[in-house]
């Protein structure tokens, strides 16, 4: 499967992505690319591939990522041979992305059947914005006037919640990763991915 995550920004979706690969040891992450310098302990090839911006463009122009998108400055994007590697080996793929990266992906998969018959996507967000908002300041690293262009940016985000295959609200780690648990659980049992019964 390439499990696809969205959120707005506080929805949660990090935290659950890293209680997933926690506790299924089949699953994988998808490397992604960036053109931002290596932060301290970063490693080319597991925390990212770290590409000039020629050769992030070149990338772009070869129609190499199944999404990609500029943010301060910086590119961001996932390989499609990243992808499609991990899932020929059997693994199930994680991604983290924005609302704008999965709908370039949904987009990418209505012509690809190897991505349209893995793919399963999964919108995460609070019941409310009121709890999105106190999320973000709890966290204590935004000033107000960065929390208010985040919450309207998020208030479109989840505006597209409907192209999803599955709506969780957030409401705790644990609660999350239940839900999140039980859709995987019922994804693996579709007719599409199962084996057919020797009888």
């Amino acid at each position: 499967m390439l499990i696809v995550i969205s959120a707005p920004s506080g929805g949660g979706k990090t935290t659950l992505v890293r209680e997933l690969l926690r506790t299924n040891p089949t699953m994988t992450r998808a490397v992604t690319c960036t053109t931002r310098a290596p932060r301290e302990g970063e490693r080319d090839g597991v925390d990212y591939y770290f590409l000039d911006a020629a050769s992030f463009l070149k990338r772009v122009q070869a129609g190499n990522f199944l999404e990609h998108a500029t943010v301060f400055g910086n590119s961001y994007g996932t390989l499609k041979s990243e992808v499609l590697g991990k899932l020929r080996q059997g693994k199930d793929v994680l991604l983290n992305v924005d609302v704008q990266g999965a709908a370039a992906i949904r987009a990418q998969a209505e012509d690809e059947e190897e991505l349209k018959s893995a793919l399963v996507q999964v919108f995460l967000t609070p019941a409310s914005l009121d709890i999105l908002r106190a999320r973000l300041e709890k966290r204590g690293t935004d000033s107000a006037a960065v929390i208010q262009k985040r919450l309207g940016v998020a208030r479109q985000e989840i505006a597209q919640w409907r192209h999803f295959d599955y709506l969780i609200l957030s409401t705790s780690i644990e609660e999350d990763l239940r839900q999140m648990q039980a859709i995987l659980e019922a994804e693996s049992r579709r007719t599409t991915r199962s084996q057919i019964p020797d009888v």
